[in-house]
């Protein structure tokens, strides 16, 4: 199969420039000015659109095994590939949890036969399963997921021991939920006895507070600098944190320090995080309710300032879908999470359109980063040689977020009755069409990702 995309602003690698790209057999095999003549089965004219690597997104939840009412592979990566998504590295908190390599195995078996997306799966570290984690292969999985704070599941990792032999040990990308446990329950007891049923749902960012994802957070870092790990630190909610990271710097397919070393401790921050603030809980309620929470206004200015400054390095969702039904529960009822993966890309357009961020910076840490934080091969951005995986958007267009076009299983969004200023319409997975104008080709899946490690 021969793509030929005609005229696209290409945004790559901190430049924008018109160009052409010629996609043969999935990969990108010319990048370069009039080659309108080359043979091709499809053309696409890209005039007046900007051409993105596709949008590899480092946090999801799709509930599949075991929790499929809510959402599930095949539905959540289609909603994924609406909005520019084409590959997602996804959490091991499903049912069962992805403990032992057989179980993780299962996932990709049921990605590869149902995934529109290209995929990755975390291996679940426990207190109890220190062999299974260090069978993983560092060329074939993403990375480890630790719970240092408990959430959506049963995989908390408190035993002191059990910490120190796992960040000691494993030979890769160790990713962490940090929020610490003691803390979180105190705050819980004291608001239970305050309020007891009756509680306002912005008590949530009191429960889940800055203190107990800055101690989290502090002691993660901390064993990473001690055992010289290399750790990744998920969905950063709070301005405190930032003081813990480095400015880095994407060089040679790697993210660097200033002296020219790796960067040991990397971090990611989530869309919900820099567009949503506490004060939304009072239109949104547990709609929003999420771990860590979303907190008060200043923290998602902190927290983007902190994207812009290269501490935080990558852009995610951590798409975590529940039923509505569910989020209707009263508060101490409610599950934590929202699904986010359809429109994670024109949240950020929209921060373009304001001019709070580069387009060539989103670019980057939504795609360019994230490659070279998890080493991913060939993939996150527009090279010649690379799987062409690319999503082209009209910063013109308009995508007006309502039930009858929303993807996800669950059925419903947070951003329901927003008009985003943008609209994704074709998103390229492993050199397939897989979406174009609200219509999707689901005669090709997509692959596994390798890494280069």
């Amino acid at each position: 199969m021969k793509t030929l995309i005609l005229n696209a602003r290409i945004v790559n690698e901190n430049t924008i420039q018109e160009s052409d790209v010629y996609i043969v057999d999935g990969h990108i095999q010319r990048i370069a000015k009039d080659l309108q003549n080359l043979p091709a089965d499809r053309v696409i004219d890209a005039k007046g659109t900007y051409l993105l690597p596709g949008v590899i997104d480092d946090q999801v939840h799709f509930r599949e095994p075991g929790l499929t009412y809510k959402a599930d592979i095949h539905s959540e990566a289609r909603a994924g590939v609406a909005g520019g998504v084409t590959s997602f590295m996804e959490m091991p908190n499903t049912v069962p949890n992805a403990l032992t390599q057989h179980l993780l195995q299962d996932k990709y078996d049921i990605a590869e036969k149902s995934s529109l997306a290209n995929y990755s799966f975390f291996m679940g570290g426990s207190n109890t399963n220190y062999d299974e984690v260090m069978r993983t292969d560092p060329t074939q999985v993403c990375g480890i997921k630790i719970f240092m704070g408990s959430s959506t599941g049963n995989m908390l990792v408190d035993a002191p021991d059990v910490l120190e032999k796992l960040f000691a040990n494993v030979p890769m990308l160790i990713a962490t939920h940090c929020e610490d446990e003691a803390t979180v329950r105190q705050r819980m007891e004291f608001f239970k006895e305050k309020y007891g049923d009756n509680v306002p749902y912005d008590i949530h960012a009191l429960v889940r507070n800055e203190e107990a994802c800055l101690i989290s957070s502090t002691f993660a870092s901390g064993l990473a600098h001690k055992h010289k790990t290399r750790l990744h630190i998920l969905h950063i909610s709070t301005g405190n944190e930032v003081s813990l990271f480095e400015v880095g710097e994407r060089k040679n397919g790697k993210i660097l320090l200033a002296d020219g070393s790796p960067k040991l401790v990397t971090s990611e921050a989530c869309v919900h995080h820099l567009w949503f603030d506490a004060e939304d809980y009072h239109t949104l309620g547990n709609k929003i309710k999420c771990n860590p929470a979303i907190k008060a206004p200043h923290h998602k200015e902190a927290i983007l300032q902190a994207v812009l400054d290269n501490r935080i390095d990558v852009i995610a969702t951590d798409h975590a879908p529940h039923t509505i039904e569910e989020k209707a529960l009263p508060y101490w009822q409610a599950p934590s999470g929202l699904p986010l993966i359809q429109h994670t890309l024109n949240v950020m357009l929209e921060f373009v359109k304001k001019g709070k961020i580069p387009l060539e910076r989103v670019a980057e840490k939504m795609s360019h980063a994230v490659a070279d934080c998890f080493q991913i091969a060939d993939r996150g951005y527009i090279r010649e040689g690379y799987w062409a995986d690319l999503v082209l958007v009209d910063l013109d267009g308009k995508t007006m977020v309502e039930k009858s076009n929303l993807y996800s299983k669950c059925a419903w969004s947070p951003f329901e009755g927003t008009n985003f200023q943008s609209q994704i319409t074709h998103t390229f997975v492993s050199g397939h069409l897989a979406y174009e104008n609200g219509n999707f080709d689901e005669t090709v899946k997509g692959k596994r990702l390798l890494f280069s490690r």
